[in-house]
């Protein structure tokens, strides 16, 4: 290795020093910034199940309250949409893409999931309400976004949604989307 013009031993070790420490650096503000990446969507989930915001809804299954009085004089109208993440090699549907219901009624509907590959299929669906203030009002009973979904190669299953919107909700709202994406569930290494 050949010493700079003007450089002696000791300036020279002390720019390699210095470089090495420059590396390591930089190396470990790769690796902060990695990890805060992977660390970004569950993250976003909690804040987002915590305070409602992006249309969250409950994750788990909620009983129906009791004694809950069926608002019979409004309706509001319940949309249905899904999306599969492009490449899952799935298609979702609802049987019925929009409802009127009223609120306080216990609602059942289905989505329709189809796995149009030649492989098995492991999947979970995330649900969004919008508008997002409706999203505490809208309560899953029963859901397969609950859990992950195992799907055989070519396998077309119907999957149930029972669902209450509760009396609370504002009457200037008459209209809840519930949407569904439907994303392959990461892959366990054994």
């Amino acid at each position: 290795m050949e010493i700079p013009t003007g450089m002696n031993g000791a300036a020279l070790a002390q720019r390699q020093q210095n470089n090495r420490r420059l590396a390591a650096k930089l190396a470990l503000v790769a690796l902060v910034f990695t990890a805060f990446g992977f660390l970004m969507v569950p993250l976003y989930d909690v804040i987002c199940r915590i305070t409602g915001l992006n249309g969250r809804t409950n994750a788990v299954a909620i009983a129906p309250e009791k004694n809950t009085q069926v608002d019979e004089s409004r309706w509001v109208k319940v949309e249905f949409l899904s999306h599969a993440m492009p490449g899952t090699g799935v298609e979702l549907k609802p049987e019925q893409f929009s409802m009127r219901v009223h609120p306080g009624a216990v609602i059942h509907t289905n989505y329709v999931v189809r796995n149009i590959t030649n492989d098995v299929f492991v999947g979970q669906a995330v649900p969004s309400i919008t508008p997002a203030v409706a999203a505490p009002h809208f309560q899953k009973i029963e859901c397969f976004c609950f859990s992950q979904q195992t799907l055989q190669p070519g396998e077309v299953r119907t999957m149930p949604v029972v669902f209450v919107i509760k009396p609370e909700l504002g009457g200037d709202l008459r209209t809840i989307t519930l949407s569904y994406t439907f994303f392959e569930a990461p892959k366990v290494k054994g």
